[in-house]
């Protein structure tokens, strides 16, 4: 096990040498984060994006980490990797999102940038939930590195190639980062003979903590993108479908359990599912009624997926998800793809509720020729920094919306069974034994009480204690003793008594 330790220690410094190497040979400041022009150092680029930016960081280093906590045993390494990993994404999901964009060779680097890479980083954290327990740190490194590579290649398909809207990334985020992990697990192969697979009253307490953070700052990773009335209608649109999933996957809960009784990992994840199925059209004119209904049948199909349908897939595919990710990320995901064609084959034309700012929603309706474009108004104002697109009917852009979420289907899970087949190599990596499975010991210095092994005293301090014990066990002995000693004054009325 130490030589285990030292490998990894070992693979975290070098992985961090040649992260900072590619920071410095590829990255410099965005123009916003220059000192000159002055213009550029108004404020406004970070004091518009700041606040949501912190929303996202908070869900993926909190949010998730806490909600993964509900294994009894596995409370260290479900925040402790979690932050390991995140820190170790964000900086590799800048580089290859960057790298795909480069401008004379650099990748600029500003706030837009790193809210990118936290949303990137959300999908290798989802993938994290379906191997919860099941693989050793570097395990979980590997995948993630091999993860980003085809997540940033998905991603560039869907937004650049098909030209896709998803402004909450429920497709490139969502169903990429379940279905990898999905595909990861199934490579690993179903865990047996453990029994540490479960949960705590404290364990579950932690989870719903993650839980609350992830729902209260859901709108901000669904609009931090947005700009103007497209986010005000993604905050709206997004809190909606939160609140109504949320008072579904109760009700749902309590109509599959016995007794009528709630389901806390119901509770746990399934809540959380409306802001998953609202993120592709969490900017569209979905209007109020239907950011409602896209909420309580995501609230639904979350909790069906975990009583019915999970066990189902574990039996028939061998597919062995720790977390639930299919049920809480894969299928809502799928639901928001379909709900984002759904709108936009309804968005006709520039005449419908949109007006001019339809070739703001979806850019590859805008029509071809720039003169065209000019001529069109919104509000008195000629539509700024809108590019001529490629006059894509509404059917059409219906279409390139499902042929996105199949091309992120096919991408996941083929490139999902290729990194699991290879970090399951022992030849390469260390795999985690039966005996390690769901448990912190392996990796984290964890109280006696909870691993259950009795360590020697290591300290001074220790020693101490152990002889403060000793001496207070001896002093109490000696007292008991002391008090067991009758008094000359309680044996006097018994001699007394003994003459009559």
């Amino acid at each position: 096990m130490k030589h285990a330790q030292n490998k990894t220690a070992v693979a975290l410094i070098s992985l961090q040498v040649v992260l900072l190497l590619l920071f410095a040979i590829f990255t410099q400041y965005d123009k916003a984060a220059l000192p000159w022009p002055p213009q550029n150092a108004n404020g406004t680029s970070i004091e518009y994006h700041y606040p949501m930016f912190q929303d996202v960081h908070v869900m993926i280093f909190v949010g998730f980490g806490f909600l993964m906590m509900f294994l009894r045993k596995y409370g260290y390494s479900a925040v402790g990797f979690t932050l390991l990993l995140g820190a170790i994404m964000v900086q590799w999901a800048a580089l290859c999102q960057g790298f795909l964009k480069l401008d004379h060779g650099k990748i600029n680097l500003s706030l837009v940038s790193l809210l990118n890479a936290d949303v990137a980083t959300a999908a290798v954290l989802i993938s994290m939930g379906a191997v919860l327990g099941k693989t050793t740190p570097l395990q979980l490194v590997l995948m993630g590195f091999v993860e980003m590579v085809f997540f940033a290649a998905n991603e560039y398909l869907s937004s650049h190639v098909l030209q896709a809207v998803d402004l909450g990334g429920s497709m490139v985020v969502h169903v990429f980062g379940a279905y990898f992990g999905l595909a990861v697990s199934r490579a690993l192969g179903r865990p047996a003979g453990t029994t540490q697979e479960r949960s705590s009253y404290t364990s579950d307490m932690f989870s719903m903590v993650g839980t609350v953070f992830l729902w209260l700052f859901w709108p901000s990773f669904n609009g931090a993108l947005a700009v103007g009335p497209a986010r005000h209608r993604a905050v709206i649109n997004t809190y909606l479908a939160l609140a109504s999933g949320c008072v579904a996957a109760f009700a749902v809960s309590s109509l599959s359990q016995r007794g009528g009784k709630f389901n806390m990992v119901h509770v746990q994840n399934a809540t959380l599912a409306g802001g998953v199925a609202m993120g592709t059209a969490a900017d569209l004119l979905v209007q109020p009624v239907g950011a409602l209904v896209v909420g309580c049948l995501a609230g639904a199909l979350s909790v069906v997926g975990y009583a019915y349908l999970q066990p189902w897939v574990l039996s028939r595919f061998k597919v062995h998800d720790t977390c639930g990710v299919h049920n809480l990320h894969g299928m809502p995901g799928v639901m928001a793809a379909i709900v984002g064609a759904v709108m936009a084959a309804f968005a006709t034309d520039a005449q419908n509720d949109y007006g001019n700012a339809l070739y703001v929603q979806f850019p590859a309706m805008a029509p071809t020729d720039k003169d065209a474009l000019e001529k069109l108004m919104w509000e008195g104002t000629v539509l700024l920094n809108l590019q001529p697109g490629l006059g894509r009917s509404a059917g059409k852009q219906a279409a390139f919306q499902l042929a996105s979420l199949c091309a992120t289907l096919v991408v996941s899970l083929a490139s999902g069974t290729l990194t699991g087949y290879v970090i399951r190599q022992s030849k390469l990596l260390r795999q985690a034994g039966k005996e390690d499975l769901f448990e912190d010991g392996p990796n984290w210095d964890v109280p006696d009480e909870e691993s259950g092994e009795a360590r020697p005293a290591a300290t001074a301090m220790a020693t101490l204690q152990v002889a403060t014990t000793a001496r207070m066990a001896s002093a109490a002995s000696t007292e008991a003793a002391a008090n067991s000693i009758p008094s000359l004054e309680a044996e006097a009325p018994k001699e007394e008594a003994n003459k009559w």
